[in-house]
């Protein structure tokens, strides 16, 4: 499977179950080459308007009388279907994304397992009952919203939709997706498949088009009754300020600045690949990146030494290559990236990777970076810079460490590295993140672990029972019966 060859027309848009030829499209690139490969539709304020519609139609209709075992069954079967195309998904997203193909099929495989465990879930999130006064009967209900807005990002589609969509029909809302202008394909695809396997008309509706027309009447549509945004800190403001004109919540998952803390007692042999990885996956394109190294000075040396052999092997090139980066996803991006690296002037380049010579000109590729010997305070150990690139500090004690780690506006994941129990418990508390991890960093993807941040990393959770929470509303009934 090629662009060129694809089962889907990605110039067509979907509501009401309809497929609709756009009257306007934007060019695909691709991020590997910098050339233009298709057209995709471009939706808009008036799309925007229709899918709403067919949203709040369907709460009406078929999916609305849904039983809720019944909706499992629909997504359990979306995720098998997933499964069946799993190549061509990984290819199409490797290809749209730049990502290298073997993260592409990791990303495939989170989508399915998002189906199967929001299908399975689905009739499985309860109410209460409530001990009152005598006479009285109370229990809650947990309903859906309704119609549901998801503004999706170019970075990880395929895993975004999965516990962002997956958990909002799992609850019986119907959702209306914006996938990112960057990377919409896997987006329109999946929407083919959620068709194929039975999702009624309205259930779920799908409108690529420019955040600043498409996603912007999304966030400010009064139809919608919850939305969940993944993004930027500037658009996540944006959004959430269009929702408080309607007085609807909002699920941000933002930014982050994410450290991995490593004490003098870690075991270096099992946190390497972890320090790493962490931070150059997806070309370091991704909210939860590990991008600071905070290392306890007794062994400093040795962790800024064993990571720069692992960086100096690190190849990136042509997303299907398959090597250990791609490129970034645009040439802003791009120059957004280098922009924060010509701030390393100051700073100890331990180790850079190199762009493979098979790289075809064109593309948006950056050599990863290791920096060591960086301040807390310098930029580059504060902002949050979506590219391959990794900081590494030195520190001295817990105290120091808490400090460092918090000292950022970002709390999205954290990682601490020690064979000390009561300290690891100590670390879990006093950092501030949504995730910790304790000697492991991401815990494989972890579709069933709450995920969100604090401070300009968002609110609200994401995967697991949260989700399905935060996509319901909850009801108190209280009946006096005597």
């Amino acid at each position: 499977m090629t662009i060129d060859r694809l089962w889907f027309d990605p110039t067509e848009w979907l509501a009401g179950g309809a497929w609709r030829p756009a009257s306007e499209t934007l060019p695909i690139e691709d991020p590997s080459t910098g050339s233009e490969i298709g057209a995709l539709a471009k939706g808009g304020a008036a799309e925007i308007d229709e899918a709403v519609a067919a949203a709040e139609a369907a709460r009406t209709g078929d999916w609305g009388r849904m039983t809720a075992a019944a909706r499992g069954r629909v997504l359990m079967k979306i995720g098998r279907i997933v499964e069946t195309r799993a190549e061509d998904l990984a290819i199409l997203e490797s290809t749209d994304v730049g990502k290298p193909l073997k993260q592409a099929r990791a990303d495939v495989a989170a989508l399915a397992r998002y189906m199967e465990f929001y299908g399975g879930a689905a009739d499985k999130v309860m109410g209460d009952t409530i001990p009152y006064l005598d006479g009285y009967t109370v229990y809650t209900l947990r309903e859906p919203h309704g119609a549901t807005g998801h503004i999706v990002p170019w970075n990880y589609p395929m895993q975004i939709i999965g516990r962002s969509v997956g958990a909002a029909l799992a609850m019986g809302n119907a959702c209306v997706l914006k996938p990112a202008e960057e990377a919409s394909l896997t987006a329109l695809a999946f929407a083919r498949i959620a068709t194929e396997a039975g999702l009624p008309a309205g259930a779920l509706n799908v409108v690529p088009g420019l955040g600043e027309e498409a996603g912007a009447a999304l966030s400010a549509h009064p139809g919608v009754r919850h939305l969940s945004f993944t993004g930027s800190v500037p658009v996540g403001r944006l959004v959430q300020t269009a929702a408080a004109g309607n007085v609807v919540p909002v699920t941000l998952e933002l930014g982050g600045k994410s450290p991995q803390i490593v004490f003098a007692d870690a075991d270096l042999d099992a946190a390497l690949p972890f320090l790493v990885n962490a931070g150059i996956q997806n070309a370091g394109q991704t909210c939860s990146a590990s991008s600071r190294i905070l290392v306890e000075r007794p062994r400093y040396a040795e962790v800024v030494q064993r990571m720069a052999e692992r960086y100096r092997a690190l190849r990136v090139g042509r997303a299907l290559d398959d090597l250990e980066l791609g490129p970034l996803i645009s040439a802003r991006q791009k120059k957004i990236v280098e922009s924060y690296l010509a701030a390393s002037d100051d700073l100890t380049v331990a180790a850079r990777g190199e762009i493979a010579a098979s790289a075809p000109r064109g593309g948006h590729y950056v050599a990863p970076m290791l920096l060591a010997d960086v301040r807390p305070d310098h930029i580059l150990a504060r902002d949050e810079i979506f590219g391959p690139a990794q900081v590494v500090i030195p520190f001295d004690g817990e105290d120091e460490a808490v400090a460092i780690a918090n000292g950022t506006d970002y709390g999205l994941v954290a990682s601490v590295w020690s064979d000390n129990g009561a300290r690891q418990m100590r670390m879990a508390k006093r950092v501030r993140a949504g995730q910790v991890f304790i000697n492991n960093y991401g815990a494989g993807g972890g579709v069933e672990l709450p995920f969100g941040g604090v401070g300009r990393s968002g609110h609200g959770r994401e995967k697991g029972f949260e989700a399905l929470y935060g996509f319901s509303v909850l009801k108190t009934v209280a009946a006096r019966h005597g």
